[in-house]
């Protein structure tokens, strides 16, 4: 299956643990046999968070550095790029259903090159749940959902 992580599932890499997420969930998903990708703009969005961690102490600057040249040049993680204007106009139009233009990126960049969003985000969540943002969405995949790290369909 091709899942597009949301930005959560990328903080370990660059020194940031997150409560009830596994370290190794990318791994773990490789392992089954998925396709993972991300929107490129989980890149800036890790590294501003990581920015303002070192900032304020918690974070080493050369760590974030190193996640994220791992992440960039990780061949098995396919890189969505956002600025497609296929994507920027769904995710245009996804403003309307929620505040976070970042999310609406990452949904919008999910809908058109995965079968599944992964993420954490009840919100998003929500949001899919309801048929106005489906159609505002459009997947390419009739059967795209939007799951979290535990109930991500297993493979055949």
């Amino acid at each position: 299956m091709r899942l597009l992580l949301d930005t959560t599932y990328l903080l370990p890499a660059i020194g940031i643990s997150i409560r009830g997420v596994p370290r190794t969930i990318v791994h773990d998903l490789q392992r089954e046999g998925h396709t993972l990708s991300i929107c490129t703009i989980t890149i800036f969005e890790l590294a501003a968070k990581g920015a303002r961690l070192i900032v304020s102490g918690k974070l080493e600057h050369r760590r974030v550095q190193e996640g994220l040249g791992a992440i960039l040049h990780d061949s098995r993680i396919v890189q969505v790029p956002y600025q497609e204007p296929h994507i920027i106009s769904r995710a245009i139009a996804m403003r309307e259903e929620m505040d976070d233009f970042i999310d609406c990126l990452i949904i919008s960049s999910a809908a058109m090159e995965a079968d599944a969003l992964v993420t954490e985000d009840e919100e998003l969540h929500h949001i899919f749940s309801r048929e106005s943002t489906r159609t505002k969405l459009s997947p390419v995949n009739p059967a795209f959902g939007v799951h979290t790290s535990r109930r991500v369909p297993k493979l055949p």
